[in-house]
């Protein structure tokens, strides 16, 4: 794993995928937001000013560096939509819905916003393909990360075993206790899985999304996968969790580019 900042944003980074791809994870550090959502929150619907969250965003551009005109984002819904970026998303159109964004363009930045569930960005080098997926427990449950591959494969020909993928800081086992119905739902869709993505810890049920994610990876036939092992609960310091702040806090951010 590896952190980096550049001008107090301090972020993570893949050691896994190749210099083809500008990546990060930024963390919460070097904004202009005050608490509950100090300081880079990227959040527009958190009850942070929207002014704070436009001069985050820019920060985090310029560290990168990207232009912020090249932003391709998403509004996301927890299910398995895949939008094909095509071109960046105008200031003045809406965010599309979905839980998964690729792109060949390499004049296009992906953008997706986090406060607990797992970023996943994907790269197939061979058709020079990208793509960031949100797996919390309901994409994940309906195979998020398999329509990701999926969609990779059908519109751009890529081939499963070419793709590299990171799974991002999220909320870890140890905090993300779960009900019986989601357990129940889990084990029946995936029977094979059941006993390696669930803990129990006093006498409940914990999810892992981390290892649920890259089984369902292995699945479809990725096998390069990294995972940061890193708790968004765990560590305050450094990330937002929705679930550990009780609701009160922001959202951080994943990037990804093709090098031109």
């Amino acid at each position: 794993m590896s952190f980096h900042e550049i001008n107090g944003l301090r972020y993570y980074s893949f050691e896994i995928f190749s210099k083809a791809v500008t990546q990060a994870v930024f963390t919460r550090h070097g904004g202009v937001s005050p608490a509950p959502w100090r300081s880079l929150n990227l959040g527009g619907a958190v009850g942070d000013d929207l002014a704070n969250v436009t001069e985050n965003r820019r920060r985090l551009f310029d560290a990168m560096p990207r232009r912020a005109d090249t932003i391709q984002d998403v509004w996301l819904v927890h299910g398995t939509d895949i939008f094909y970026a095509d071109h960046p998303r105008l200031p003045t159109d809406p965010s599309p819905k979905a839980d998964i964004i690729l792109t060949d363009n390499p004049h296009i930045s992906l953008f997706m916003r986090f406060g607990d569930c797992v970023p996943i960005l994907l790269h197939d080098p061979h058709k020079k393909v990208i793509g960031i997926a949100h797996a919390g427990w309901q994409g994940t449950l309906r195979g998020v990360v398999g329509s990701a591959v999926q969609g990779m494969q059908t519109r751009y020909g890529s081939d499963p075993k070419h793709i590299v993928a990171g799974i991002g800081p999220s909320i870890g086992v140890d905090h993300y206790q779960v009900g019986a119905e989601v357990v129940s739902q889990f084990r029946q869709t995936y029977p094979r899985h059941a006993e390696q993505i669930f803990q129990t810890k006093n006498e409940s049920a914990h999810l892992d999304l981390w290892t649920a994610n890259a089984l369902q990876l292995n699945d479809v036939g990725v096998h390069q996968v990294q995972i940061s092992a890193i708790c968004t609960a765990c560590h305050l310091e450094d990330w937002f969790s929705h679930r550990a702040e009780k609701g009160k806090t922001g959202r951080f951010g994943a990037l990804m580019s093709l090098q031109g």
